[in-house]
């Protein structure tokens, strides 16, 4: 008998399981699961991709023709300038505020990142300037106009022609946020929270914008905070205590956007990426998710304490000229401008009073001290402005805080003005 016979199972023994070949089947299951999970969400992607760049509304930069500024920088990298226009169409109900009619800009910002991306900067203009205007389209140039009235003549283009001629600086992108989708990019991430002295009342045009600190606002109230020329009884003469709340605003939607609650919800990052693609128009170069994802990316990398917004410094019109209530920008206006166009930093003595940075405000328990007042916990505490930059040389802060000593006379007007302009800080 051969010895490679082997003895058969005694009857109704137990039968002998195939250990390695359910192994293998198992194996085949996790990986047939894992290439579906992949491809189902490989192809969730690329719509998803596909959606929002076709949200994206785009124009050509190079339709301003060969007639622009020079580039300036010679250094290693590209510095980049980009406008940011805010397209105020003030359509639907509710959309009346300050007697403006439609098709104007409230916000204009030249966003300006350093070749070497260490820092960058915001300039605000105020769309109450006086300046001249280009030809655009059918339209001739006109001069002594205000700044938005390039926005209403031939939209972005047009404003970012007479950026060009006015500041000298060339331009490599711009980028229009319709404000009525502003609101839906701030509802996207269930509000956000700003810091306000006292309610914001303007019974005229039914807005009404609840104090805290800080106070969430949605996505209309958000709108009203931002555009609202009324705060209180006061109304401002000029644009700046509205660039003030912009500012702010953008400040804390930056740090809501980059925040947990919002990044761990895959359902918010979507909505707010839909809202806001929805919401824009830039140049052709600019106008995809991943290009703009780029951008986002070497902002984020900058650090909120090296992003400064800065307002373009002005100054009124005397009260008898036919501009009173307008605003001329000031020498220091071109030096800002030539400084950037060569991409050196700005000095502090040069911003001082007009700039902060994105980093949040300290709340009102995080500046609490032994030797205050039982009334500093209110978001009004004059300590509130000197706390947003603790990081910064006194000179760089803004002017709200002329003086280290907070019984200062200057300490009282300064709050003042934090509650005429409706910003904690």
């Amino acid at each position: 008998m051969s010895d490679d016979s082997s003895p058969e199972a005694p009857p109704g023994a137990p039968k002998r399981k195939g250990t390695v070949a359910r192994k293998h089947t198992v194996g085949r299951v996790i990986l047939i699961s894992a290439l579906v999970l992949a491809l189902v969400t490989g192809l969730g992607m690329v719509y998803l991709v596909r959606h929002l760049n076709g949200n994206i509304e785009t124009g050509d930069l190079g339709a301003l023709g060969s007639d622009r500024p020079e580039k300036v920088y010679k250094g290693n990298g590209e510095p980049l300038n980009i406008l940011v226009m805010g397209d105020d169409t003030r359509s639907g109900a509710g959309n009346d505020i300050d007697q403006e009619t439609g098709g104007g800009s409230d916000t204009t910002i030249l966003v300006h990142l350093s070749a070497d991306r260490s820092r960058a900067y915001a300039v605000s203009i105020p769309r109450d300037s006086i300046v001249d205007r280009p030809a655009c389209g059918d339209s001739p140039a006109a001069t002594d106009v205000m700044w938005n009235a390039a926005f209403s003549v031939g939209k972005e283009l047009c404003t970012a022609e007479q950026f060009e001629q006015t500041t000298g600086i060339l331009l490599q992108h711009y980028v229009v946020i319709d404000f009525n989708g502003f609101g839906d990019m701030v509802d996207a991430v269930d509000g956000v929270p700003v810091c306000i002295p006292e309610d914001i009342v303007d019974k005229k045009h039914a807005i009404f914008v609840p104090k805290g600190d800080p106070s969430r606002l949605s996505g209309d109230q958000a709108l009203d905070y931002v555009r609202a020329r009324y705060v209180g009884e006061l109304i401002q003469q000029n644009d700046i205590s509205r660039i003030r709340r912009q500012q702010e605003f953008i400040g804390a939607l930056v740090r809501e956007v980059q925040s947990a609650g919002t990044l761990t919800r895959f359902d918010r990052v979507v909505s707010f990426l839909d809202a806001a693609t929805k919401s824009l128009r830039t140049d052709e170069e600019l106008g995809s998710v991943t290009r703009l994802g780029k951008l986002a990316m070497q902002l984020r990398s900058v650090g909120l304490d090296k992003i400064k917004f800065v307002t373009l410094p002005t100054e009124y019109y005397p009260s008898d000229s036919e501009f009173r209530g307008k605003v001329f920008w000031k020498p220091e206006a071109q030096k800002i401008w030539d400084l950037i166009n060569a991409d050196k930093e700005l000095p502090p003595s040069l911003i001082k009073g007009t700039s902060t940075n994105a980093e949040p405000p300290a709340s009102s328990s995080e500046t609490t001290s032994p030797t205050s007042t039982p009334s500093s916990s209110d978001s009004e505490s004059p300590s509130a402005p000197g706390s947003e930059t603790p990081s910064e040389t006194p000179s760089e802060t803004a002017s709200e805080t002329p003086s280290s000593s907070p019984s200062t006379p200057a300490t009282t007007e300064d709050a003042e003005e934090d509650r005429i302009f409706g910003v904690c800080a």
